[in-house]
């Protein structure tokens, strides 16, 4: 069962919403090959902020998604895509259907 996981809140700076629409997109194949990310959420909130929303049995099977290739590509592009940092949090959840 699912009790770890990551929201992240990402602002795209004017101009850049259409590339990190796609940057979300292009993303899902890697999340779908990572074994400890049991579900993976791209998500657009307004016009301009935009989503992740992830979860994990287990507490390594986080630390290993916050360590692989999306988080990588993610923080490589950051300054480009993003008019402030991604706000990553990390979530305990404590009832899944």
């Amino acid at each position: 069962m699912e009790k770890f996981a990551l929201l992240a809140r990402l602002e795209a700076k004017p101009g850049k919403e259409t590339e990190v629409l796609n940057f979300l997109k292009n993303a899902l194949p890697i999340a779908a090959a990572e074994p400890d990310t049991d579900r993976w959420y791209a998500l657009q909130l307004g016009p301009s902020t935009f989503g992740i929303f992830d979860t994990f049995a287990t507490e390594e099977g986080r630390n290993a998604h916050l360590t692989g290739e999306i988080a990588k590509a993610l923080m490589a592009q950051a300054s480009e895509l993003f008019s402030k940092d991604p706000i990553i949090e990390h979530v305990e959840l404590i009832a899944v259907k």
